[in-house]
Order: C-alpha cells, then sequence, then structure tokens
C-alpha cells in the first residue's frame, strides 16, 4: 500500500526545494515505497489539516491506519525494517538524526529566519540588531566545526549511509545554500555526496515538479502573468 504524503498546496519561490517534504521524498524513494502526494492549503489554514497536525504545519503522511507528522518521526518510522535503520546501530543513527534537529537545524533555523527577515521584511517581520544575527551566525558556525572535524575521516555519520544521513544532509543543504558550508570542506564535500544519490535527484526533482505545477496553477511565471 502506498504512503500518503501531504505538503502544501502552494508555497513562494524561495523556499523551493527546501520544503520538509523533500526529506520525506527522499527516504521513500531510497526504500522504494511507493507514494502519492496530497496538498493541505498554505492559507486560510483548514481544520482538517489541524487535526491532523496541530500546528497546521507539513509534512504529513498516512500509511495504512497510521497518521504521523514531524519529519524526524516520519524518517524514523518509514526507515524501520531497512538497511537505513540498522538494528545494530539502532541507537547511534537514531542519536544523530536527532541531532541534526535539535543541535543543528535548531542553529540554522534561527540564524536563517533571521536572514529572511533581512530581505523580507514584509513576510518576517522587522530585522533583527545586526549583532544578534551575527551572534546566531557565530553559534551555527560551532555547531559546524565540530561536525566537520567529525566528518574529516567518515564517508557517513554513523557506518553505512542511513535516516540519520537524510536528515542531517537535507538540514545542512540551507546552510550550504547559503554559503555557510564554504570553510567547512568535509561538511561541503559530505553534502555532495549525499545528493549525488539517485533517490535524492529523483526526490528533488518531483519535489520541484509539484512546485512548478503549484505556481503554474496560480499563472505564476507565466508570459504576461
Amino acid at each position: 500500500m502506498s504512503v500518503l504524503l501531504f505538503t502544501y498546496d502552494w508555497l513562494p519561490g524561495f523556499t523551493h526545494g527546501f520544503v520538509r517534504d523533500m526529506r520525506v521524498r527522499w527516504v521513500l524513494e531510497e526504500t522504494g515505497r511507493a507514494y502519492r502526494v496530497a496538498t493541505v492549503p498554505v492559507h486560510p489554514k483548514s481544520d482538517e489539516h489541524r487535526a491532523m497536525q496541530p500546528f497546521a504545519q507539513v509534512p504529513i503522511i498516512k500509511d495504512r491506519d497510521l497518521t504521523l507528522f514531524e519529519s524526524g518521526a516520519i524518517l524514523l518510522h518509514l526507515a524501520e525494517g531497512t538497511a537505513l535503520l540498522p538494528q545494530h546501530r539502532r541507537a547511534e543513527v537514531t542519536q544523530w538524526l536527532i541531532a541534526a534537529l535539535n543541535s543543528v537545524e535548531s542553529a540554522s533555523a534561527g540564524w536563517m529566519n533571521m536572514i529572511l527577515a533581512q530581505r523580507m521584511p514584509h513576510i518576517f517581520g522587522p530585522p533583527a540588531a545586526p549583532e544578534v544575527v551575527e551572534h546566531a551566525r557565530q553559534g551555527l558556525r560551532r555547531k559546524l566545526k565540530g561536525l566537520d572535524t567529525l566528518m574529516e575521516d567518515r564517508e557517513w555519520i554513523a557506518g553505512d549511509f542511513s535516516v540519520a544521513d537524510i536528515m542531517l544532509a537535507d538540514v545542512l543543504r540551507v546552510c550550504a545554500a547559503e554559503k555557510q558550508l564554504d570553510d567547512y570542506p568535509a561538511l561541503a564535500d559530505y553534502v555532495t555526496r549525499a545528493t549525488a544519490r539517485p533517490a535524492f535527484r529523483k526526490a528533488m526533482e518531483d519535489h520541484m515538479a509539484h512546485w512548478q505545477a503549484a505556481d503554474a496553477a496560480r499563472g505564476i511565471g507565466q508570459a504576461g502573468a
């Protein structure tokens, strides 16, 4: 039975490639699970959406009789019983998946929100003071430095390629896009290695096709629009 993956019906272009349904698509491609995509409105939020996800966020999946949200929980569920979550390394892989979310993404997201406020205050609110933004960036760089040192003699974060690598590489892609991995060659190489995988490329192709279709349905990017 295929998995039903929920994402938004539309989002502005600066988010494309980085919406968190991407990491779910990636694990589904790695494991060979069939899936379908459904949408929830980005605005206004619906009661149906909140019934599945009380914070009205995405991604959400329905897998048989299970409805699940939070990308970390979804990835662990979908990796269960596959080579992406090997029993002999289960605790270590889980540790690194949680570290990607709690240590790395929390630092990168805090800084990134400040950067977006600088670029688009009409969407994200008044920008923070420059020294506050720099303090957040330095906090992120401390996390990246520790990871870079660790990855100097590793191909993947916990033995063979695992669900932890899907999460960590997806988190680090945002840092790479903002040039924050330029001083951390081991991490930059790690992200390049991970995103060269056929499953990632297929997931990204389908991810982008979804947003392109959503734009086209609204006449965005079309001649004369």
